[in-house]
């Protein structure tokens, strides 16, 4: 099964949480700043424990270098 996820991120924020927007779409705010694609990283991980996958289940697919992106989740 595949999950296609709407996801806004929020680097450099005091607190790491998802907050659940709709279905499809989160917010994530991880403590990570945006450099060479450590805030990418760690909402994989943040990702990959909220759906209960391993990590190199979750691949960003669209966003690289911009706040709203779009992951792929492999359950």
């Amino acid at each position: 099964m595949t999950i296609l996820v709407k996801v806004k991120v929020f680097p450099g924020s005091k607190k790491q949480e998802i907050i659940e927007k709709s279905k499809d779409s989160l917010e994530i705010k991880v403590k990570e700043r945006p450099v060479q694609g450590r805030a990418n990283k760690e909402v994989i991980f943040l990702l990959s424990s909220h759906f209960d996958v391993p990590q190199s289940r979750v691949k960003l697919i669209k966003g690289f270098r911009e706040r709203n992106k779009i992951f792929k989740i492999l359950k």
